[in-house]
């Protein structure tokens, strides 16, 4: 039986279990939700989870969400081709820099997005929208240092699933809004392997619809 992924076009988390899918060729039906259709408040929805957020994975009547969970939850189900490193210190530098993505970019990423994507201009409040590229910048000059090859921990893995649709956000965020970031808010590092995210199959058969227009 087919898994099924409840989704929501450009949520960078949703985005991250809907690339490992495509990358790991596993079938699966994909459940788009829409806030403005108040489909997270549909009573079918909220009895798969009490969260009412997405990315949520169904799995022959077994649910699970949160993101990182589910990139586990893949990986034990098919291990191949993989997510993560067979070895033991590699696999735990990936595992790291999910947790990274999530407790430290993502704080970033989602003031600014709120700053700037839930904000109506005139309510804008330039000292937050500073204050958090200020933030991004800093954390992302991290990131820049920590990547060891051609991806994040060497070969593609969990964590360039993780990160890429965070910055790949904050790049649109940029591009709707001239003048917002700052050009070298990535190094040329990072700039290189965002190049490198975006231009895998897997990535453009996964760009958000509401990304193409």
């Amino acid at each position: 039986m087919a898994l099924t992924l409840y989704y929501m076009s450009g949520s960078p988390y949703a985005w991250r279990v809907w690339l490992a899918l495509e990358h790991k060729g596993m079938a699966y039906d994909l459940k788009v939700l829409s806030y403005d259709a108040g489909d997270f408040e549909k009573p079918d929805f909220a009895r798969l989870t009490p969260r009412r957020k997405v990315p949520v994975l169904v799995d022959d009547g077994f649910v699970l969400w949160e993101s990182a969970a589910i990139l586990d939850y893949l990986e034990d189900k098919q291990p191949q081709p993989p997510l993560f490193s067979a070895d033991i210190r590699r696999r735990a530098v990936e595992r790291r820099m999910v947790r990274e993505a999530d407790e430290y970019v993502a704080t970033a990423m989602e003031e600014l997005a709120d700053a700037v994507m839930f904000t109506p201009p005139e309510r804008r409040v330039p000292e937050r929208i500073a204050s958090a590229v200020a933030a991004l910048r800093q954390e992302l000059a991290l990131w820049e240092r920590a990547i060891e090859g051609d991806y994040l921990a060497g070969a593609l893995s969990a964590a360039d699933l993780a990160l890429f649709p965070q910055l790949a956000l904050v790049r649109r965020l940029g591009g709707r809004n001239p003048g917002l970031l700052p050009p070298d808010l990535l190094g040329p590092r990072l700039a290189a392997w965002l190049g490198r995210m975006e231009a895998l199959p897997i990535a453009r058969k996964t760009w958000p619809p509401h990304w193409k227009g």
